[in-house]
């Protein structure tokens, strides 16, 4: 069994935790939310959704990476803001043999962790179709277990690569390599831009959007823009038809809400910089039009200032 250290343990984080330490592995789990910590270390993690229901014990879990020592395999899954703090504090988990992946939503996230990580021990994780929330401390949900892939960030070794994968496959995820990162990524992008700031305004499931003609209009625009903004940096996305694909994967997991949306709904900072954000960057630096992009950026914007002034009264447990 693996030694694991999960470095941003929120709703995606703690799903990759519990169905770790169920197969056995020694997990480790940080985060910031010393709730959510002292609820695993007094009563388990529990983990429901998609993959039945289980409480299973960690190794540890803690707000920081001291006294955990080498490990076999680091997942950073902070969000996107946060993971340059991660990669520096990965520093403590690794040693020259150690596997470090990075998953986060958005572009933009691997280069800035390779600035702390070797990148002959980095890999780039793409995770879709999980619809992860934490409802109480202590408790991560799920609705799906769609997409688990990764790629090598760089000059990872092929070795590496399929040994730090089949940790994940041993803990019941269906995990696939790719050669191309940049299409991998990218194909998860289109679909975090259609429904992550067409949530985060109109607060619908993504089932819901689907359904809702005017909430679809939005939601597809968005991903035409992210799919433009491809073509012209030259990624291969490799689909016939990306709006279908966006469309088909999200009807996987019509009763998912965002994580853009949950953290507007708790009052936290989110990824709209990221997600939504990148599309409108990158549009503006190669000459593309994003104009539905640029719309709802600035709406989302408006109303994280409102949601951050409002946190004192913000439910703490919807995450």
């Amino acid at each position: 069994m693996a030694k694991v250290c999960i470095v941003g343990c929120g709703a995606m984080g703690s799903v990759y935790a519990g169905l770790m330490a169920a197969a056995g592995h020694e997990v480790h789990a940080v985060t910031p939310w010393q709730e959510h910590v002292d609820a695993i270390n007094a009563n388990g993690l529990r983990v429901s959704g998609y993959s039945g229901d289980r409480v299973v014990r960690l190794a540890s879990a803690s707000t920081g990476t001291h006294d955990i020592g080498p490990c076999d395999l680091v997942i950073i899954a902070t969000k996107a803001f946060d993971v340059e703090a991660a990669a520096r504090s990965a520093g403590a988990l690794m040693n020259a043999d150690t596997v470090v992946q990075t998953i986060q939503n958005g572009v933009g996230s691997p280069e800035r962790v390779a600035r702390y990580v070797d990148p002959a021990q980095l890999a780039v994780g793409v995770v879709g179709g999980y619809g992860a929330s934490i409802p109480e401390w202590g408790h991560a949900h799920h609705n799906g277990l769609a997409v688990t892939w990764f790629g090598a960030y760089a000059s990872l070794p092929r070795a590496s690569l399929k040994a730090s994968a089949e940790i994940w496959r041993s803990s019941g995820f269906e995990v696939a390599l790719h050669d191309d990162v940049s299409s991998m990524v990218w194909k998860k992008v289109i679909m975090n831009v259609a429904y992550s700031g067409t949530a985060g305004l109109t607060e619908l499931t993504i089932g819901q959007i689907i359904e809702h003609p005017e909430a679809w209009r939005i939601a597809s625009g968005c991903a035409q823009e992210a799919v433009d903004v491809s073509r012209k940096l030259g990624v291969e996305l490799g689909l016939p038809d990306p709006i279908a694909h966006v469309r088909a994967l999200g009807g996987k997991i019509p009763g998912a809400r965002p994580s853009m949306l949950l953290d507007l709904q708790a009052g936290r900072r989110c990824e709209v910089d990221a997600i939504n954000g990148a599309i409108v960057r990158l549009g503006q630096e190669y000459g593309v039009p994003t104009p539905i992009n640029d719309v709802v950026v600035a709406l989302i914007r408006a109303k994280e200032s409102m949601a951050i002034d409002a946190a004192p009264v913000a439910r703490a447990g919807a995450h």
